[in-house]
């Protein structure tokens, strides 16, 4: 029986609503309830998730029809509404002033959202923060091939605006696109428009490196717009299948308050409130680190944070339920975070991380969201057993393995 004041309300179906609602399990032994697409995923079989399946369950109407069923649902609580994934945000947005009184929706208003997750429009508020990005060209529909750009290759295509990009599916499409030569990029230029997408592209020039020159700056802002929680994280490894491109496998978090100054400013400024999560490649070519876009919400590796002892769920509810003062906390202390069997880490890490990774985790200083003591579900266990064996298969398909140096 619940006796705390709040119920979770999760849309979606991934790890990153699996993680949310075992932050909230683990802080106040809360079952969450969500709303997912198909009967399938981590939260499917979960004994901590009421996981309800519903068609078109990002569309805006259906957000609010479903909200409000919970909202009636639960009258005597608090609804703490969460996306947790872009094609629930702009949806949640769409109905801020629609909700039921005892719903709260932790997000920014339509229009600052849909400016802010419109990669060209973010890269042009960056300078005024000094966050640095990739040097970039944005290429509009109808701009043909008669267009130079200005850098060499390697080149990275990405849609600027995401949703709408996978409402048009096809058999060569990708997260993003990392191209050797400019034939390549006018190809997979036709390719995208030619499949109905009509936003912009952005083109940029490829910072060399692998996965373990990215990062992930996972933040919370509270209801007044103060940031109250920074934890970067230092991605070892990725997803490399074409529609989980960029996707974090392992991450190690760290201590870089300086890198986070930039992004607090520009978070505090704009009076950004609820969970944004950015993504940040370090470019060995002059020193800095360039952020590729913001999220407005956490990330699908949010329990990075969890584990490393600041509970995401937490933060949230001692915001917005329990309204307690909350100082800034910039996470210091190092904890290893990862989603896929240890011999794939070791197989496709670098050794130069190993001995870290190896003392992390016997000091119990590691963990795999997915596998939570406090959820009985004997079918879920075997679920999530079943998809991380499948890992071996997949990277081995995508990745050439690390070797011993």
């Amino acid at each position: 029986m619940n006796d705390q004041p709040f119920v979770p309300l999760l849309l979606g179906a991934d790890i990153n609503v699996y993680s949310m609602a075992r932050a909230f399990h683990e802080a106040y032994g809360v079952k969450t309830v969500a709303y997912g697409m198909y009967p399938s995923g981590p939260c499917y079989g979960s004994a901590i998730i009421d996981y309800r399946v519903c068609a078109h369950n990002d569309e805006p109407e259906k957000v609010l029809e479903n909200v409000r069923h919970v909202a009636a649902q639960f009258p005597d609580k608090t609804i703490l509404l969460l996306g947790c994934g872009d094609n629930y945000l702009t949806s949640i947005a769409a109905n801020l002033d629609r909700y039921p009184d005892n719903v709260i929706a932790p997000y920014v208003p339509l229009e600052q959202m849909e400016e802010l997750i419109h990669k060209e429009k973010f890269y042009a508020m960056c300078g005024k923060y000094g966050i640095d990005h990739p040097e970039t060209f944005v290429y509009r529909k109808g701009m043909g091939h008669d267009f130079a750009l200005p850098f060499s290759g390697p080149f990275v295509v990405k849609p600027a605006e995401s949703a709408t990009y996978w409402d048009h599916p096809f058999p060569t499409q990708k997260k993003a696109y990392i191209l050797q030569t400019r034939e390549e990029v006018d190809q997979v230029i036709d390719d995208i428009y030619n499949n109905g997408y009509a936003d912009s592209l952005i083109i940029q020039d490829f910072i060399p490196g692998g996965d373990e020159n990215m990062r992930v700056l996972t933040c919370y802002s509270g209801a007044d717009g103060r940031v109250r929680l920074m934890c970067l994280g230092h991605v070892l490894l990725e997803e490399h299948a074409p529609h989980a491109i960029g996707n974090h496998a392992v991450i190690i978090t760290e201590d870089n308050e300086e890198l986070c100054r930039p992004f607090r400013a520009f978070l505090e400024d704009i009076h950004f409130v609820g969970f944004s999560n950015f993504d940040i490649k370090y470019d060995s070519r002059d020193g800095k680190y360039k952020a590729f876009e913001i999220n407005c919400r956490q990330g699908r590796s949010n329990y990075y944070v969890t584990g490393a002892g600041y509970n995401l769920a937490q933060f949230l509810v001692e915001d917005v339920v329990e309204h307690k003062p909350q100082e800034l906390v910039v996470t210091k202390n190092r904890h290893l975070w990862w989603v896929l069997p240890k011999k794939v880490a070791y197989d496709y890490i670098s050794p130069a991380f190993h001995q870290e990774m190896k003392a992390l985790d016997k000091a119990g200083a590691s963990v795999d969201p997915l596998w939570y003591r406090g959820d009985k579900a004997l079918i879920h266990k075997l679920r999530i057993w079943n998809q991380q064996r499948r890992q071996h298969q997949k990277y081995a398909e995508n990745m050439e393995k690390r070797k011993e140096i």
